[in-house]
C-alpha cells in the first residue's frame, strides 16, 4: 500500500557566505541608527566609537551626547571624515563642554580640541578654525596655532575673527604672513588699530593694502594715508577706496586729483571739509578730465572706424572679426562692426549692448547677419549674464527667436 501524503518541496540552502553578509549588513545598519541617538547610552556610544564601521564611527562623532572619552579617541581616527566631523562638533559645542560640572571632562574636551588643532591633514583644521573663529574660551596656544598655521584656509578664519588676537599678534602675523591671504584677512579686521594698519601698509602688498583701506572700521593715521596716496598713481585698485576714507588730508586730496578720474573726482568734490583752494583745484581737474575723457573716446571711435572699414574694404568683416574684438575687449570695434552690419546707427548699438537684454543683443547679431555663436559670445563676454538671463541657440545653432520676435525687440530701440 503506497504512502499518498504529498511531500515538502526542500527550498534551496542560503550559502554560508550569503547569510553571514546579510547579517554583517543587518548589524552595520543597527550600529549606524544607534550611534545617531542621544539616548543609545554612553557604553554604547563608546563601544561603537572603538568598533564600529567608518560610517559609524563618523555618527558617533556627530552625535553630542558622544562620551568625552569617545571623542579623544576619535580625534586619533584614520579616517579623515570622522575627525572633520568630530572637529565640527567639537568647535560648535566647546562653550558648553567647558561649563561641564566634572573637570576631567573639561581637561579630555580641551584635549580633544588640541589633537584636531594639530591634525595632520588641512581639511581638519580648516573646519575646526571655522567653528571656533568667534569663540572667546578656546585656549590662547591654540587660536595663536591655528592663526599661524601654514595653509591660508586655516589661518585666515582665526586672523580675521578671533577675538583673542591682540594688536601684538596681529603684528607678527603680518610679518610672517606668506600668502596674501592671510594678510588680507588682517586686513579685513573689524576695529583695526593704527599700528596694525601701518603693518599692512609697510608690507607694500597691493592686494592686502585695497583691502584695508576698503575697512571703513580700520584706523589708519593721516600720515600713513599719505604714505599710500604717493604710491596710489599706477594702482587702480586702490583709487576708489581711497576716495571715500574720512581720514584723507587736505594735501592728500590735492595729490589723489592728480590721477583720479571724473567720478573720483566728483566724489571727492563732494566732502564738506574741503578748503577753497583744494576746492578749485577739484573743479579744475574735473573739467580737465571731461576734455580729456572726449578726447581720448573720440580716438578710440576713429581707430575702431578706420579697423572696420579696412576690415570691410578686405571682405574681412565677419564674424572672426567680431569674436576677436570681444576676445581682445575692443568694445568700440565691436558697436562700429555691428552698426555697419546692421545699418544701425552706433549710438543705438551702444544703447542695445549696455542694456543688457539677451534677446535684444542676438536680433541685433541676427540684423548683422552673424551667427548665434556670436550673439552667444557677446551675452558672455561683453554683457557678461549668467545663468537664466542668457538666450541660448535653439538645436546647437539656429537662432532660438522668430523672424518676428526679433524684428519687434529692435523696434523697441526704434529700429525698422
Amino acid at each position: 500500500m503506497t504512502d499518498s501524503k504529498p511531500k515538502t518541496p526542500q527550498l534551496p540552502q542560503l550559502p554560508l557566505d550569503m547569510a553571514l553578509r546579510a547579517l554583517e549588513e543587518r548589524v552595520l545598519v543597527t550600529q549606524a541608527e544607534l550611534a545617531t541617538r542621544t539616548d543609545a547610552g554612553e557604553d554604547v556610544l563608546r563601544y561603537l566609537a572603538e568598533h564600529g564601521a567608518p560610517a559609524t564611527r563618523q555618527a558617533v562623532a556627530a552625535n553630542p551626547a558622544a562620551p568625552a572619552e569617545s571623542n579623544l579617541l576619535l580625534a586619533d581616527d584614520l579616517e579623515t571624515d570622522v575627525r572633520s566631523t568630530l572637529a565640527r562638533k567639537i568647535g560648535r559645542l566647546f562653550p558648553g563642554m567647558l561649563m561641564a560640572e566634572k573637570e576631567h571632562i573639561r581637561d579630555l574636551a580641551v584635549k580633544t580640541l588640541e589633537k584636531l588643532a594639530a591634525d595632520e591633514t588641512a581639511r581638519v583644521r580648516a573646519v575646526l578654525a571655522e567653528e571656533i573663529k568667534h569663540h572667546d574660551c578656546v585656549p590662547k596656544p591654540i587660536v595663536n596655532q591655528l592663526a599661524r598655521d601654514v595653509e591660508a584656509e586655516v589661518a585666515a578664519p582665526i586672523i580675521e575673527f578671533s577675538p583673542l588676537l591682540n594688536d601684538e599678534d596681529l603684528i607678527e602675523i603680518v610679518a610672517a604672513a606668506e600668502t596674501n591671504a592671510m594678510l588680507e584677512s588682517v586686513a579685513r579686521r573689524k576695529g583695526l588699530g593704527a599700528k596694525v594698519s601701518d603693518a599692512v601698509v609697510a608690507t607694500s602688498d597691493t592686494g592686502a593694502i585695497a583691502t584695508l583701506l576698503k575697512n571703513v572700521s580700520a584706523e589708519i593715521r593721516k600720515r600713513t594715508l599719505d604714505q599710500i596716496v604717493s604710491q596710489a598713481a599706477e594702482i587702480a585698485e586702490w583709487h576708489g577706496p581711497l576716495v571715500l576714507r574720512a581720514e584723507l588730508s587736505h594735501s592728500a586730496v590735492r595729490r589723489i586729483a592728480a590721477f583720479a578720474g571724473e567720478a573720483l573726482l566728483k566724489t571727492l568734490a563732494n566732502r564738506n571739509n574741503l578748503d577753497k583752494t583744494t576746492m578749485e583745484l577739484l573743479e579744475k581737474k574735473i573739467e580737465e578730465r571731461r576734455h580729456r575723457d572726449i578726447t581720448e573716446d573720440r580716438a578710440k571711435e576713429q581707430e575702431a572706424a578706420a579697423d572696420v572699414d579696412r576690415a570691410r574694404r578686405a571682405g574681412l568683416l565677419n564674424d572672426v572679426f567680431v569674436t576677436n574684438a570681444i576676445a581682445t575687449h575692443r568694445k568700440e570695434t565691436i558697436v562700429c562692426a555691428l552698426s555697419v552690419l546692421s545699418g544701425v546707427d552706433h549710438a543705438i548699438v551702444r544703447m542695445i549692448l549696455d542694456s543688457e537684454g539677451a534677446k535684444a543683443v542676438t536680433a541685433l547679431v541676427w540684423k548683422a547677419g552673424l551667427t548665434m555663436r556670436t550673439a552667444f559670445t557677446l551675452q558672455t563676454s561683453v554683457l557678461k549674464l549668467s545663468g537664466d538671463k542668457l538666450l541660448p541657440a535653439s538645436r546647437g545653432i539656429d537662432f532660438p527667436l522668430t523672424k518676428e520676435e526679433m524684428c519687434f525687440q529692435l523696434s523697441c530701440f526704434g529700429v525698422k
